[in-house]
């Protein structure tokens, strides 16, 4: 699907600040990012923003095996006698799962899912590798795609098949694998605050909201620019569910076979959806220097054949050398005004423009222009290579500070229901307010403000609040919205 464009090159997208629903949408579509598919609630990723779940994935990837974690791959299809060891697993994952009943002409023996989460296969391995605790631990992350059969869909934030990694980790201790679980916490909230740009809340999901067969879910909670909250990364500790489920034992350091304790963790595509929400302006897209697939793009400039080839060989002096430090495109296409490539790439969310036409040719200079603010400034061909460098880190650094600002200004206080709804109704974002910990208030809160508990956070204090529904005293405040 292609959106229209205007003669300068505007894409006919919708106002951010009117509807920012079809924004997102429009902006997915025209900057080239996705395309809806054939099949229901399954997308198609464009070259464009494939090239950017490459970068995240690579700054990911690398931060993981950063501390131990090494890829591998497992099937795609789980036999459903396998789903079906770990009941609260199964239960809850079962409305959404996809079932292969038929191979060729033959139905088959045993139903196979099409998986929505890897734990019963990956859990049925350990079981045959794990003999010894000079086995372990198992740190093993999978780079790959999971089906989930949602009824409502969007573009990146939720759709019926979604590319993710999921780690899975088995250890001897129930310590160890806590530490685990906080670690790589710890590691998503470095990833999408350093290379992301996106500030994020670390804490501790309820039990209601907890991954299903986890002891603990811990999360990081992200703000997009509608006031609404996005799960930009969860971990989760098992415990030894899953390999007394599964029965995975080893051999322990004093001769006696005991269970071991398991975690796992997750990032997904929807955090390219988190990009966009949380960095984008009503042009369309703003990428992070760090992930963008192109960082740099060159808009030669001229009027006449001559001004052309003078413009070509200037830009030829300095654009290759350049590509060595930066991702650089060169727009040299000639159908189109540099008004039209202009709005173009600003669509498509380049961090920094370079413009060159004939003055700049006779100046040994070229005009830098950044996406985030659209400041401009003449830069010499002398100090090109440092100054992009320098311009680039710092659009870094003004997205991160922009997107924390955004989510310090709207993040309320509020002592009752009504006034939690009100906030809500009027500008969204996290509320933060008291719970006594009862499930049947949780419970309550969301059917009246349609607002759940994202975050427990790690340090809550021991001041007593009072619960926002009930009145009576909880340990500390939590942080309530309205979600994706």
């Amino acid at each position: 699907m292609t959106k229209e464009r205007t003669n300068t090159g505007r894409a006919e997208i919708a106002s951010r600040s009117e509807d920012f629903a079809a924004w997102y949408n429009d902006v997915v579509l025209a900057a080239e990012l996705a395309d809806y598919s054939p099949v229901r609630g399954c997308m198609v990723i464009r070259p464009y923003g494939y090239a950017l779940w490459e970068h995240m994935q690579s700054h990911l990837d690398a931060r993981l095996k950063a501390t131990g974690v090494e890829n591998a791959y497992f099937p795609l299809f789980i036999p459903e006698s396998l789903l079906a060891k770990e009941a609260e697993h199964v239960e809850g994952f079962n409305p959404e799962v996809a079932w292969v009943t038929q191979g060729g002409d033959e139905a088959l023996e045993e139903r196979l899912a099409v998986r929505p989460t890897s734990e019963a296969i990956i859990m049925h391995m350990y079981s045959k590798w794990a003999q010894s605790y000079r086995d372990l631990p198992f740190l093993i992350n999978q780079w790959g795609n999971v089906v989930r059969w949602e009824m409502r869909t969007r573009l990146f934030l939720r759709t019926a098949e979604f590319l993710w990694q999921e780690g899975h980790t088995l250890h001897a201790t129930p310590e160890e694998a806590t530490e685990r679980t906080l670690l790589m916490l710890d590691v998503y909230r470095k990833f999408v605050q350093e290379d992301l740009a996106i500030p994020v809340i670390p804490g501790v999901k309820t039990a209601s909201e907890r991954f299903p067969g986890a002891a603990e879910t811990y999360t990081i909670e992200a703000l997009m620019g509608d006031g609404r909250a996005l799960q930009a990364g969860t971990s989760h500790d098992f415990g030894s569910h899953f390999t007394q489920a599964f029965d995975i034992t080893f051999l322990g350091r004093d001769g006696q076979r005991r269970h071991g304790y398991t975690t796992s963790w997750g990032l997904s595509t929807r955090m390219v959806g988190g990009i966009i929400m949380v960095h984008g302006d009503e042009q369309g897209l703003i990428l992070p220097p760090k992930v963008a697939p192109v960082q740099v793009v060159i808009v030669p400039i001229w009027r006449s054949d001559e001004e052309r080839e003078r413009v070509r060989a200037f830009v030829e002096s300095f654009g290759g050398a350049l590509g060595t430090h930066v991702r650089v495109r060169t727009d040299f296409s000639e159908d189109k005004t540099p008004g039209w490539k202009f709005n173009e790439w600003e669509l498509k969310g380049v961090p920094l423009r370079l413009e060159v036409g004939p003055r700049d040719v006779a100046n040994n200079s070229v005009v830098a222009v950044r996406r985030d603010n659209r400041q401009k400034e003449p830069v010499g061909l002398d100090a090109l290579a440092g100054r992009v460098r320098e311009l680039l880190d710092d659009v870094q650094r003004s997205l991160f500070e922009r997107a924390r600002a955004f989510l310090e200004e709207h993040t309320f206080e509020a002592s009752s229901v009504e006034e939690m709804r009100e906030i809500l109704d009027r500008s969204r974002g996290f509320i933060l307010a008291g719970w006594c910990g009862s499930a049947e208030c949780e419970a309550e809160v969301k059917e009246r403000t349609r607002a759940t508990i994202r975050a427990v956070p790690f340090d809550r204090g021991d001041e007593p609040v009072p619960c926002v529904r009930c009145g009576e005293p909880g340990r500390g405040r939590v942080y309530f919205a309205r979600a994706y």
